[in-house]
């Protein structure tokens, strides 16, 4: 499965860790900050399960995976039994050109200024 990933256009790094907050493999990334990234998407994760099973009945109340997306990267969070996989993407470079055109002319992409 790693490897099938790490074919992905854009793939980063990513860190696998037990339910117990352990990491357990990395890549691309010093022990330290994948250390940092499993007790944040743990949590992230665990609060996210939770809410959802309060909000939603079953069987549309589980959590498969989180997307989050920054301007630096994209994390992908799963949890499959006793592990939680969490994947870092870097934008392709054609999004990463269009978001800065639109923040330069001080208004959204798509959208003229107002004189």
């Amino acid at each position: 499965m790693i490897r099938e990933l790490k074919l992905v256009p854009g793939y980063h790094s990513f860190v696998v860790v037990n339910n117990d907050g352990i990491v357990i493999k990395y890549e691309n990334m010093d022990y330290k900050k994948a250390l940092h990234y499993a007790h944040q998407m743990l949590t992230l994760y665990a609060k996210a399960s939770k809410y959802t099973r309060d909000l939603f009945d079953a069987p549309d109340n589980e959590v498969e995976s989180i997307r989050l997306k920054t301007e630096e990267y994209e994390l992908v969070i799963a949890q499959h039994g006793n592990f939680t996989f969490v994947l870092t993407q870097r934008p392709e470079e054609e999004e990463v050109a269009v978001a800065v055109e639109g923040e330069e002319g001080g208004a959204p992409a798509g959208e003229a200024k107002k004189e």
